[in-house]
């Protein structure tokens, strides 16, 4: 990205680019004499892990701030999930049925895309994994209200391309879970859950969590799919145990189509957060 402010030191880049242009000699081709930060092998050290952190935490920060979007809506979800023109192709028959969800989250994304285009793209923003099943339906979503929408990918050992919905500029690239789960979050204004594996638990009880212990502000949450939740979570026996509070169920709620996702966070009246529990500062 271009910057205009004035500074009496070259820039970074011209002086990488004079770098590249230097008499060949045993010195200027030792892999020591290379600029630190064009340097690829000494970035990937181990004991550079600090700075790769740094470094995947400021730059979505950076492109995203230059984009001026300033909230976004985050849909977890499964990547099995077809849509139902491939529901023949699942591999077991409860994919099959949750194929309806994919249409949904397309369906949401897409009004949630409009409602954003109100704010000028700013806010609302829809966010997802970036990659297939119900991250697919949501950048898709987005591309059918004619707006933007931001995929956060991660380097997996299998496939975990974008997908063709994702904006080409808000496309982002993860080597490490924490930073990425910290993107997913940092400006989330509702969270919603459709059906999925442990990448979605985990996705849906960090955010929980940080809720519960008042780590953040508690925003509309929403669980498409009562009865897929409701049978893969026994919500009621972690209060019964005293693991949770009864309040705790109050964190979330369970809805069915986009329409009714759409009216929780209309109709979301911003609560005071919650004061974290003893011991338990996130």
């Amino acid at each position: 990205m271009s910057d205009d402010r004035h500074s009496s030191f070259p820039d970074a880049s011209s002086d990488r680019n004079r770098a590249e242009h230097v008499p060949v000699t045993p010195q200027t081709q030792s892999p020591v004499y290379q600029l630190a930060f064009a340097d690829e092998g000494f970035l990937c050290r181990d004991e550079l892990r600090p700075v790769r952190l740094q470094l995947e935490l400021l730059k979505p920060q950076l492109m995203l701030d230059e984009r001026g979007i300033e909230s976004t809506v985050v849909m977890f979800g499964g990547a099995r999930i077809p849509a139902p023109a491939d529901k023949h192709k699942a591999r077991t028959q409860t994919l099959a049925d949750l194929s309806h969800f994919y249409d949904e989250a397309r369906l949401f994304a897409q009004k949630m895309t409009e409602k954003s285009q109100t704010t000028g793209g700013r806010r609302h923003v829809v966010v997802t994994g970036g990659g297939p099943g119900v991250m697919e339906a949501g950048n898709r979503g987005a591309v059918d209200a004619g707006g933007e929408s931001v995929g956060l990918n991660i380097v997996l050992p299998h496939e975990q391309a974008p997908n063709e919905y994702v904006t080409p500029e808000l496309c982002f690239n993860f080597h490490y879970f924490a930073i990425r789960k910290m993107h997913f979050l940092m400006r989330a204004e509702a969270i919603c859950i459709f059906p999925g594996g442990f990448g979605t638990l985990d996705e849906m009880f960090e955010a929980l969590t940080l809720i519960q212990t008042g780590r953040m502000e508690p925003m509309p949450f929403v669980l498409f799919g009562r009865a897929f939740w409701e049978k893969i979570i026994n919500w009621e026996a972690l209060a019964d145990a005293g693991t949770i509070s009864d309040q705790d169920l109050e964190l979330f709620k369970f809805v069915e189509t986009a329409d009714e996702a759409i009216a929780v966070i209309e109709a979301w009246n911003p609560q005071p957060p919650r004061q974290s529990l003893p011991g338990r500062d996130r």
